[in-house]
């Protein structure tokens, strides 16, 4: 797993992003995550298995782009807020923009911005897109209690 290098903003019209960062981990409220709340940046599919793959769940937060996608910004909010509500039952990851085609297609939750539910190395289901605050609460323990057979798509 890789954290997300510090950069400085630069201010002029056309500036591309630095070295080692993408257009979703750009974003603030994304760098936020990883910066200060300690959740791994995972860039390479052996970053997503290993972080996965331990005892546990888990919740990849896939962002889509910010740019693009205005409910970007709004799940690297949501995310972090349902981590408390559920009392830390699992812990989370932001895939990076490098890997997330691949993580999309890899478990067919291609709308962004997704949540991807996993425990012990095992995926789970997913919530995809920006939903009411009642449906996260009625789908999340649904998914968390799931056995590995009864699998959600």
């Amino acid at each position: 797993m890789t954290l997300m290098p510090e950069t400085t903003p630069d201010t002029t019209p056309d500036a591309t992003p630095a070295a080692g960062t993408t257009p979703s981990s750009a974003h603030p409220l994304l760098q936020r995550l990883v910066r200060d709340l300690n959740w791994p940046l995972l860039a390479t599919l052996s970053d997503v298995n290993h972080f996965t793959a331990t005892e546990g769940a888990h919740c990849l937060l896939v962002p889509g782009n910010p740019v693009r996608n205005l409910e970007t910004a709004d799940a690297a909010v949501i995310l972090p807020e349902l981590r408390m509500t559920f009392q830390g039952a699992f812990d989370c990851a932001l895939v990076d923009d490098s890997i997330e085609a691949e993580v999309r297609e890899m478990f067919n939750a291609l709308k962004t911005p997704g949540f991807l539910f996993f425990r012990d190395g095992h995926y789970l289901g997913s919530i995809q897109k920006i939903r009411d605050w009642d449906d996260y609460l009625m789908r999340i323990p649904r998914l968390l209690n799931l056995a590995v057979k009864e699998r959600i798509q």
